[in-house]
């Protein structure tokens, strides 16, 4: 009977350094997985906080352009009103240029319609002006 128990307390303890090698290499497997992890989180982190930095920049300069758009709205607010006086005022030169050539063209038109119908009427025989 005692070798029997002997029998056992060895297969025990052939189980037990079986068990003890598996919890090692696994225990060895999370450290490596623990590292190589770090790292990857490390590698993440810098690269957030890069894009981050990127991203301050850039409200930062919208930041700058929206400032400024007030006083390029009212710069252009002012260049749309010069433009309406001018176009207005242009719109009433051209009116203006229109009637004076129409004014003209119907003037010479019947300076022209005059003189030719001078030039093709005789003058009676018995007008006293033919005297």
């Amino acid at each position: 009977m005692g070798s029997v128990f002997f029998i056992l307390i060895l297969v025990g303890a052939a189980l037990a350094l079986v068990t003890a090698a598996v919890a090692l290499r696994a225990y060895l497997r999370l450290r490596r997985v623990r590292a190589a992890l770090s790292g990857r989180l490390s590698g993440e982190v810098a690269d957030l906080a890069r894009r981050t930095g990127e991203l301050e920049r850039g409200l930062s300069d919208l930041d700058a352009r929206a400032q400024q758009l007030p006083v390029r709205i009212s710069k252009l607010q002012q260049s749309l009103a010069t433009l309406r006086v001018l176009t207005g005022a242009l719109a009433a030169t051209l009116r203006q240029a229109q009637s004076v050539l129409s004014y003209s063209a119907l003037k010479a038109l019947s300076a022209g319609r005059i003189a030719d119908l001078l030039r093709v009427s005789p003058v009676p025989k018995n007008d006293p002006r033919s005297g």
